[in-house]
């Protein structure tokens, strides 16, 4: 993980910064169990500045996580901890951890309300996968000069398990450990991220961004998908417009 985010991050290294050892043990009181490893690790290195890294509108600092739960803004809860606040007025739904969820030394990440009076939406199975998947597609995928989105599809079927084999035959490797939610994979060329809801029951269902050089090379890439694979691929959108 961390290799990946200071290969794809220009000025990481020398602009994020961790939180203090104190904060850490304040989250980890307000969370009233030990914190997830991998969470511990991100505010060891990211805890104070995501540097380059950081969202436009969420705020995942430990200084701003304390002050929200100091101000009563987020009441303690034994499920949820609060990790990134949302600035965003119109849409105030923040990052929580639900540590109830647990997976690979971290925990799934969902999208609530300050006060929770709604129902979480899940955003990715891991905070690690959140924050690979989001290097690559700010830091590579919008880079690319071509882009496509589409969904795989194939009932009853783990369909990262089957996409893997094919895009490791064309030159793709893994940067990072994933689930069956997320995938991620990457070449000198091109760069496709997958992604899927935990708990939705859309297991027959992945979404997909597909980056690269040219049309042409995204057109090879999905025909082997096609080809080598009992996925059915659907693009939905070419950016820019192919003529």
């Amino acid at each position: 993980m961390e290799d990946l985010l200071l290969r794809t991050v220009p000025g990481l290294a020398e602009q994020w910064r961790g939180a203090t050892p104190d904060e850490v043990e304040q989250l980890e009181r307000i969370a009233g169990r030990p914190l997830p490893r991998f969470y511990r690790w991100f505010l060891s290195r990211m805890g104070q500045s995501m540097g380059p890294l950081a969202y436009p509108s969420q705020d995942f600092s430990a200084r701003r996580v304390l002050d929200c739960y100091s101000r009563k803004l987020v009441a303690p809860n034994p499920r949820f901890l609060l990790i990134g606040y949302e600035s965003d007025e119109m849409m105030p739904l923040h990052a929580f951890y639900d540590l109830d969820a647990p997976a690979r030394g971290d925990a799934t990440v969902t999208a609530r309300y300050a006060r929770g009076e709604d129902d979480p939406i899940d955003r990715f199975e891991t905070f690690h996968e959140m924050l690979s998947w989001s290097s690559l597609f700010r830091f590579r995928f919008e880079q690319m000069s071509q882009q496509c989105e589409g969904t795989l599809y194939l009932e009853d079927a783990d369909l990262l398990s089957l996409l893997a084999p094919v895009l490791s035959s064309l030159g793709f490797t893994q940067p990072i450990t994933t689930g069956r939610y997320c995938g991620l994979y990457e070449r000198a060329d091109a760069v496709m991220l997958c992604g899927g809801t935990p708990r939705e029951n859309l297991e027959n269902v992945r979404t997909f961004l597909l980056g690269g050089s040219n049309a042409g090379v995204l057109r090879r890439i999905l025909g082997e998908v096609a080809k080598q694979s009992s996925l059915e691929v659907e693009v939905n959108t070419w950016t820019p417009a192919l003529r």
